[in-house]
């Protein structure tokens, strides 16, 4: 009898230390997904905040080049068109300073895209609109998603993703018109920043449902992306008083 409890108070010990050893082993392995799914994260809008860059500064630098700028006001032009809406993005998170002024990547590619623009206008190449179109709609697809990322990343309410991320998407564009004279598309396109609304929300809702970060912003991609280029295709537009 002394001897059978004994064991049982031997066994106690040991079967604790299994038990915290295996609680242990399941929290590390917890660390290290959420560590693996932030790195994904960050890669995921790292991606999408460069490749918006380029496209955007490939069109706001092609727009200028057909107007007439000369080089100087390309570059200036297309820069403006792809680090402005990053910019906005940054300064109303209070990620101060925005991060294109703590690193030369997205002025460079910025840069990259303007030429590269100039050059195809230059020599003559076609650069057919529809083409341009569908690259302008996936630019805002990708600063939509990676500004709603951003936010959701600081904190921000539903309601403060869809506006920041739309804020990224059409923020660079209103400067690029407004440079080159034009009334801002996002004010006379058809369902612009509304597609980039959407895209946000959608990022904001695959969060409250728990989708990983990378699937969330692909998602969102796809929504703005498909919304805009369909909008092109079939002409669509939001309602107005007065008929074009």
């Amino acid at each position: 009898m002394g001897a059978r409890g004994g064991r049982v108070s031997a066994d106690g010990p040991a079967g604790a230390d299994t038990a915290a050893g295996s609680v242990a082993r399941t929290r590390g392995i917890a660390r290290l997904e959420a560590a693996s799914r932030a790195r994904a994260a960050g890669i995921a809008f790292t991606t999408a905040d460069i490749l918006a860059t380029l496209l955007f500064a490939l069109e706001g630098a092609r727009l200028a080049a057909e107007s007439g700028l000369d080089v100087f006001g390309v570059i200036v032009v297309g820069g403006a068109s792809s680090v402005v809406g990053g910019i906005l993005r940054d300064v109303l998170l209070g990620d101060v300073p925005p991060f294109a002024f703590r690193t030369p990547s997205r002025i460079l590619v910025g840069l990259i895209g303007s030429l590269a623009a100039f050059t195809l206008v230059a020599t003559g190449a076609p650069t057919p609109d529809e083409l341009f179109g569908v690259l302008d709609a996936l630019g805002l697809a990708l600063f939509a998603v990676s500004g709603a990322r951003k936010a959701l990343d600081h904190g921000s309410n539903g309601w403060v993703v869809v506006i920041l991320g739309t804020i990224a998407a059409v923020g660079g564009g209103m400067l690029r018109d407004l440079l080159l004279g034009h009334v801002p598309t996002v004010l006379t396109s058809s369902v612009y920043a509304s597609a980039a609304a959407a895209g946000a929300l959608t990022v904001f809702l695959a969060s409250r449902a728990r989708v990983t970060p990378v699937t969330g912003m692909a998602l969102g991609f796809v929504v703005c992306a498909t919304i805009r280029i369909l909008a092109l295709a079939f002409d669509w537009h939001l309602p107005v008083l007065v008929a074009r």
